[in-house]
């Protein structure tokens, strides 16, 4: 077997040479093209390192989302299935683990910097948690929207294992009156004038306890475009703050305001998180927490079946009250049946169900919706806002039974 060092090396080789992140032009990187169901939707299916064939949105920066087959393959997604979304173009490619830091300081009583051994010396915790982008499923907004056009498989859920942050800021020492920690990672700008890529947290949810400094998913190391070899975790929150190549932890007394705080990730300042299509909100806030969502699986949208019994399954996932509930409908959302719930893995991760129904022959409008424990449910019609994020309606398969 290879060591990790020298399918990295082999990964970093063919990204630098540009084949793989200046387009697709050798055979086999885009390896075919699919067409996802909406407006300008045609995609490469791509090849990158450590992952298997994926669908490609950008590729400076690396922007890739999985089919929807792989959520059918259990409610773990595979480390090579898992979505990749970064916001910059320089992407680090010689990461040495022996010899990479994070350094944690600002208002702390003692500024320390810890090597990856320093981490993974400490005693560390396993959550079970999703990551989504969060403009999965932009490409479904009306009217459309600016941004990325992603379908619907930007997200992953994933069993990582790291250190609590609470536990680094604890060893530095958080000082009196500090509100926020700020959190940098390895890549980087183009150009000197694009933003550098950073993100905040209050500091009550830096300290939950939850938030992790992860080196391991699903039981190996992170894969090259996933973090390797240390990511922020924050369960239940969307990926925006999900830093890669974590190396560099700020807490600071003020609230940070760079543009990818201020200006990006906001959404408007209300329950729903939407305005009426076409307009602008009042006020926004910044992106925080899951909605409540659910998908079928193991039938794709057109897909032609035998009449008799179907065994439907799905996933359903929150920001981390856990899934309380999940219902399924055969005619179009009039009637709809109760769904078992599969193990629950935790209130973070994606909770499998399964509904056995019986289908004649005919077309069909498969929906499913779920409950969520705060007791928030799926929309029946598509929330709005001008960022695209955080689309959670009763999503509909339309199969043909013959």
């Amino acid at each position: 077997m290879m060591n990790r060092r020298t399918v990295l090396q082999g990964g970093a080789a063919l990204l630098a040479s540009g084949t793989m992140l200046g387009g697709f032009p050798l055979p086999g990187f885009a390896e075919e093209t699919i067409t996802l169901p909406f407006g300008n939707g045609g995609r490469p299916l791509v090849k990158y390192p450590q992952k298997r064939p994926m669908i490609g949105l950008t590729s400076r920066p690396p922007q890739f989302e999985a089919p929807m087959s792989v959520f059918n393959e259990g409610v773990i997604t595979p480390n090579d299935a898992f979505f990749v979304r970064y916001h910059l173009a320089d992407v680090p490619l010689d990461i040495d683990p022996d010899k990479f830091t994070v350094a944690v300081k600002g208002k702390v009583d003692k500024p320390i910097t810890l090597s990856l051994a320093d981490i993974k010396k400490m005693p560390a915790v396993e959550i079970v948690a999703v990551n989504q982008c969060s403009g999965n499923s932009r490409g479904f907004f009306e009217p459309r929207v600016a941004g990325g056009q992603l379908g619907n498989g930007a997200m992953g859920n994933a069993r990582w294992k790291g250190v609590p942050l609470k536990t680094v800021l604890d060893k530095a020492g958080v000082q009196a009156g500090a509100k926020q920690v700020v959190f940098g990672g390895m890549d980087g700008p183009v150009m000197d004038t694009t933003p550098d890529f950073a993100k905040a947290l209050d500091l009550d949810v830096a300290r939950n306890g939850e938030v992790m400094l992860a080196y391991s998913m699903n039981g190996t190391d992170l894969p090259y475009l996933n973090g390797f070899p240390l990511r922020l975790v924050v369960p239940g929150y969307y990926g925006t703050y999900w830093v890669k190549h974590l190396n560099e932890i700020n807490v600071i007394d003020t609230v940070y305001d760079n543009f990818w705080m201020k200006t990006a990730y906001r959404i408007p300042d209300n329950e729903c998180a939407c305005v009426d299509p076409g307009t602008a909100p009042k006020a926004t806030v910044p992106i925080n927490r899951f909605s409540v969502r659910s998908f079928i699986t193991s039938v794709q949208d057109g897909a032609k079946l035998k009449p008799g019994t179907i065994n439907l399954k799905g996933i359903a996932f929150d920001g981390g009250s856990g899934i309380k509930q999940v219902d399924v409908s055969t005619d179009d959302g009039k009637t709809w049946m109760p769904a078992a719930l599969g193990k629950d893995l935790g209130k973070y991760s994606f909770r499998e169900w399964t509904l056995p129904v019986k289908l004649a022959a005919g077309s069909y409008n498969l929906k499913v919706r779920a409950t969520a424990n705060d007791g928030k449910v799926q929309p029946d019609k598509p929330l709005w806002n001008p960022s695209g994020y955080m689309r959670n309606v009763i999503e509909t398969t339309s199969v043909t039974v013959a």
